[in-house]
């Protein structure tokens, strides 16, 4: 015997702890009801449906059955149905219109003398004896479809809530590891980050709570994969966002960023607004807000750099700290930077790195030479405009997530 108000209780917890709609799982219950009850009491090629009334702690069943007639159903005489089979073709077989369920199906005539004016199509509903009382398989019936509905109607809930989330930084704890990729505890859902979005000089454990750029919500798996990144660059973007409200204010924007995770990052931002120093906001009094970044990151080194509508100048300020003499614009968008020769390690970086980000940044390649010997080419000082590869593998996804 079912007890409706206490099941009315377990419905609100279930909701509150789930994160779901109450109706979401009184309809979950109410189909399993109907399942349960098609099972012991009614024809299986029926379709029963089922209504729980709260207030008044009762159960209510009905059977749907639709209008149809000549054009929508077969008539079949069932002596002549098995030798009519034999004789038609597989393709004429795909094509012919479902056969006439008693069940399921009431003829316009019928329904007529039912409900005047009706139409094919209609639905007409027929009530049925109300039961409380079901066995063991029924109930076990009943407890699958429950599940099923709960995990689906969870996982649309995960996936509308966390497409909501993409690009965006969430925090999480680190919860287990599997062949270099790392999964994060999110609270209702469980987060991804593949081997090659992790930081590379990280080391991750067990129970640590990091924050993490929500890259991409992948649909086509039984629970909505979450992909984080911590490499990407948009990361460093959203952190700086958090930190500096002259970016969420709209007052200063980040134009682009270059990183080689874990190492270096180079920033190029613009004012919109006059009278706003771009790079001081993001540097923040003493160094806090460029330190809040630093800090999450792993003490990753940031430049931050002046964007500028003029090639020039731009390249020049994307090679900070080094301090550039002139640039010579050449063809095809490449540039030569000459520098002091006390500058020359510094303007070029350690294994290229600074000149080879400042390229990324400014999408020119870049020549970086001394500016005492100008035809003289420096070893590591030339940087192509190299495009990143922060993307994550569709059969890796599959993979794991899957």
């Amino acid at each position: 015997m079912l007890d409706i108000k206490e099941l009315s209780k377990a419905v609100r917890q279930v909701a509150e702890e789930k994160g779901l709609a109450p109706e979401t799982i009184t309809e979950a219950i109410e189909s399993s009801i109907a399942a349960a009850y098609k099972r012991d009491y009614a024809d299986r090629g029926g379709i029963v449906k089922c209504k729980l009334d709260e207030k008044a702690g009762t159960l209510k069943f009905w059977q749907v059955k639709t209008v149809v007639d000549e054009s929508t159903v077969r008539f079949v005489d069932e002596s002549a149905e098995e030798e009519t089979e034999k004789q038609e073709s597989v393709d004429d077989e795909e094509q012919k219109l479902p056969r006439f369920n008693p069940e399921r199906h009431i003829t316009m005539e019928d329904a007529e003398k039912i409900k005047p004016g009706v139409a094919v199509g209609d639905e007409l509903t027929f009530p049925l004896e109300t039961k409380e009382d079901f066995g063991r398989i029924a109930a076990q019936t009943a407890k699958q479809v429950i599940l099923q509905k709960l995990r689906e109607s969870e996982r649309e809930s995960i996936l509308a809530e966390w497409t909501q989330k993409a690009g965006q930084i969430v925090s999480g704890e680190v919860q287990r590891f599997d062949r270099g990729n790392v999964f994060i505890n999110l609270g209702r859902a469980i987060g991804v980050m593949f081997a090659n979005e992790s930081i590379p000089s990280e080391h991750y454990r067990a129970g640590e709570r990091l924050r993490f750029l929500v890259l991409a919500v992948q649909e086509d798996t039984r629970m909505p994969g979450i992909i984080l990144s911590r490499a990407n660059p948009q990361f460093v973007a959203e952190l700086f966002k958090v930190e500096v409200p002259e970016l969420a204010e709209g007052a200063i924007e980040i134009k682009d960023i270059a990183r080689e995770p874990g190492n270096r990052t180079k920033i190029a931002v613009a004012s919109s607004t006059e009278g706003v120093d771009p790079v001081g906001a993001l540097v923040g009094q003493r160094g806090t807000r460029v330190m809040a970044v630093n800090n999450e990151l792993g003490n990753e080194k940031i430049d931050i750099i002046e964007w500028s509508e003029d090639p020039e100048n731009f390249i020049a300020n994307a090679l900070s700290p080094a301090k550039v003499e002139r640039v010579e614009i050449l063809p095809r968008r490449e540039a030569r930077a000459f520098v002091p020769e006390g500058q020359l390690s510094l303007a070029i970086g350690r294994g290229g790195q600074n000149v080879r980000l400042a390229a990324k940044l400014t999408g020119w390649k870049i020549d970086v030479r001394s500016q005492s010997r100008p035809d003289e080419a420096q070893e590591g000082g030339v940087a192509e405009v190299i495009e990143p590869e922060n993307t994550v593998a569709g059969d890796e996804k599959e993979d794991i997530i899957g």
